[in-house]
């Protein structure tokens, strides 16, 4: 049985005459990362600042980690580690400085906080950077400086907005692998982000929010089960001519079947119909060289709410 590290029971949030968050129930497991999925303007953004007890939702309950942030402000702090999509980091202060700062207002002493300075410093990969001010950072080097003040006191629960923006390839590999390390750890991660394919291979489950409100498990399942495009690539041959072989052996009308550059493009309602479809492909004998989903799911089932819901994606 998972342990709940997050909670949020219709939670509800306007400003004015806008309802930003309507109606979001959700849970993040302790030992998971849960990812935060939605168009621009679904409310995301708003519910992790009510999470993070820097906003008082209207109506609803939050727990974190079994704690009130809307009573206690304070325990909840304590038990969280914010990541905002911006650093908003004192400008004049060096990298090192910073998380310094950051631990000795989360009550390390002096030198417990340049303690673990150094470490989150190394973990980060800012080690050439410790003694730069904040304010010459690129935008990916001031993400991970983010990161690093959202660990500074170790808490058992990390809300993180959009962690990957601006971050190069190695880098974003770099965090998949903390994220992961976290989780094992027991750690309760949700991640705001709208890159999708990075959620892919970082995320245990997702909570998908329209129009500021949750989506429920029926209609995210309806979606996943939708048709989704498989990349079928044929080795010696161009996609037009590959094309024919590949639709006589899946029994389709090689007029419907249509080419993206290289690669053809087939449907498939699940990944066992893929399964099968590339066993007739093969027992045809078409030198199949690569097939591979043309979209993640997180992606799909992204798409298909965003055009069922009125395409407000």
């Amino acid at each position: 049985m998972t342990t709940p590290g997050i909670t949020a029971v219709g939670v509800r949030r306007s400003f004015g005459s806008v309802q930003a968050v309507r109606d979001v129930t959700l849970e993040a497991p302790a030992g998971a990362v849960t990812g935060l999925v939605g168009p621009n303007g679904a409310g995301k953004t708003t519910l992790l600042l009510m999470l993070a007890s820097l906003l008082a939702p209207d109506a609803g309950t939050i727990r974190i980690a079994g704690v009130d942030p809307v009573t206690d402000p304070a325990a909840a702090r304590s038990l969280l580690g914010w990541m905002p999509d911006a650093l908003g980091a004192w400008p004049s202060l060096t990298v090192r400085e910073t998380l310094v700062m950051t631990g000795r207002l989360y009550d390390l002493d002096d030198a417990a906080a340049r303690r673990r300075a150094d470490v989150l410093i190394a973990e980060v990969g800012l080690d050439g950077l410790a003694g730069a001010a904040a304010r010459v950072l690129s935008r990916g080097q001031k993400q991970r400086l983010g990161l690093a003040r959202a660990l500074v006191h170790d808490p058992p629960v990390l809300l993180l907005d959009e962690p990957a923006s601006g971050l190069d390839p190695q880098a974003r590999i770099d965090l998949r692998g903390l994220l992961r390390r976290f989780a094992a750890a027991g750690k309760t991660v949700l991640i705001s982000s709208h890159v999708l394919a990075e959620l892919e291979e970082v995320v245990d489950d997702a909570v998908f929010v329209v129009a500021g409100a949750t989506v429920g498990a029926d209609r995210v399942a309806a979606a996943a089960e939708r048709e989704r495009p498989w990349r079928i690539r044929i080795a010696g041959q161009d996609a037009r001519t590959a094309a024919l072989p590949v639709a006589q052996a899946l029994g389709l009308d090689v007029a419907l079947v249509p080419v993206d550059r290289r690669d053809i493009l087939v449907a498939f309602r699940s990944e066992a119909e893929a399964a099968e479809g590339l066993r007739r492909l093969i027992g045809a004998g078409v030198a199949v060289a690569e097939f591979t989903a043309a979209t993640g799911m997180l992606e799909h089932t992204f798409l298909d709410l965003g055009t069922t819901e009125g395409g407000r994606a």
